[in-house]
């Protein structure tokens, strides 16, 4: 049965399935769309055109698709929605924006746990199970890929891809994409530091799959020469790892921009 604290505001045009919680003084807006299992605790606002899926919580203080944080838009604008999947866990002032685009989405997938004071710009896309310390500040047009775990005060420029089961260090500043299953921490620039085997037994890897990836790292940052040179040369091997090359698609991505955000070179004029 759906509960609904009588001091919430929740829009007529909402639509909210079977099983939710809504708690004192929430917002709902209109059009937004709550799956069943979904439970908002005290003062969470949920703007307009939202979905949200299945078993997700959002604690106390949470903003959920706000306008985008962009200079010019007006009361007139048309911005774009913020979609969520299932089984998310959403901390205290947690926000996230919409797309800019009225006809886009900022996307959230599956089972990430963001936690206290964690801001996901608009058009950003967050796959799965990805973890958010406290204070992570991701500016828009960024991909976090599923796995990747982000340290406490983490801030990412615009258009960055962090690769699946990455791990960033507390108080890195990240100007450029990271490939998958490696550590990074530092600032303009950042340093790719070594693997990250805990991310690595998280996605499910054999000691075969890991001991691979370890050789790549190696051969790519370890071995002298340019890392856009080491990845073409390792590119050439016979029967490569599928995780290697995700490690060296990333790489070669990442050079097709000058300052290494591959999406950057997709953004509009």
């Amino acid at each position: 049965m759906t509960e609904i604290h009588p001091s919430a505001v929740v829009h007529r045009d909402a639509e909210l399935d079977d099983g939710v919680t809504i708690g004192p003084n929430c917002v709902i807006g209109s059009g937004a769309s709550i799956g069943s299992g979904t439970v908002l605790d005290a003062n969470v606002v949920i703007e307009k055109n939202v979905k949200i899926g299945k078993n997700n919580r959002f604690f106390s203080n949470s903003v959920i698709g706000a306008w985008p944080q962009t200079l010019g838009l007006t009361d007139e604008s048309n911005i774009g929605r913020l979609v969520i999947g299932d089984g998310n866990i959403l901390h205290e002032q947690v926000t996230i924006h919409s797309s800019m685009h009225s006809d886009r989405v900022t996307r959230i997938g599956n089972e990430n746990f963001l936690m206290v004071g964690s801001h996901i710009g608009h058009d950003c896309v967050l796959e799965d199970k990805v973890v958010m310390s406290n204070c992570v500040q991701i500016s828009g047009h960024c991909k976090i890929e599923t796995g990747a775990w982000l340290s406490g005060m983490v801030g990412l420029h615009q258009f960055i891809t962090l690769g699946k089961w990455s791990f960033v260090a507390g108080l890195a500043g990240l100007n450029k994409d990271v490939p998958p299953f490696l550590t990074v921490s530092g600032h303009y620039p950042p340093m790719v530091r070594g693997v990250n085997k805990r991310g690595m037994r998280r996605a499910g890897l054999t000691e075969e799959q890991q001991e691979r990836v370890f050789e790549a790292y190696r051969r790519l940052y370890r071995q002298g020469g340019t890392l856009l040179e080491n990845a073409q040369t390792l590119a050439q091997k016979d029967e490569i790892d599928e995780n290697v090359k995700a490690i060296i698609d990333s790489i070669v991505r990442s050079n097709k921009h000058q300052y290494g955000r591959y999406l950057e070179i997709l953004r509009e004029k």
